[in-house]
């Protein structure tokens, strides 16, 4: 399936980017215990700060992005369940590491809940590697990070 380049959201996108993370999340609640911190984001907030970009007319996926002074920092990516297994979250991760390397960053990073399996197995297939694991509050997260460009040797 083709897939148009994430594009920036705009205010009108907001329902639709809180729509596509609910439907994306939701299943995870009774798993973890409590709902996932994307569920609670202040999504107008994050649009309005230029971090979230969006795929679809309707919008069926997204990525929230923080470009931080040596990484840039994966805060959330959703698709839509009716879109899951089409290829689309393999273009939103490609699009955030071209992201971070149009910005001059090396490399990204990103956490995900111990309970979210699926996750964990989806990044380490795209090259992340496990930093830590930790609890924040009350979620146990595992912090990944994947380096973009390695400097010379020598």
């Amino acid at each position: 399936m083709i897939h148009e380049t994430p594009r920036p959201a705009v205010p009108s996108d907001v329902p639709a980017v809180k729509a596509v993370t609910d439907a994306a999340f939701h299943h995870y609640i009774d798993r973890i215990g409590l709902v996932p911190a994307p569920m609670e984001y202040d999504h107008a907030a994050n649009v309005a700060a230029g971090r979230v970009f969006v795929v679809g007319d309707p919008v069926t996926g997204l990525v929230v992005v923080i470009p931080e002074a040596d990484h840039l920092y994966l805060d959330e990516i959703a698709v839509h369940p009716d879109a899951q297994g089409t290829g689309l979250g393999r273009v939103l991760m490609e699009w955030v590491e071209a992201r971070a390397r149009q910005l001059g960053l090396p490399e990204v990073r990103l956490l995900t809940n111990a309970m979210m399996w699926e996750n964990q197995k989806l990044y380490e297939r795209y090259g992340y590697e496990v930093v830590e694991r930790r609890a924040d509050g009350p979620y146990d997260r595992i912090h990944y990070r994947k380096v973009l460009n390695s400097p010379p040797m020598g």
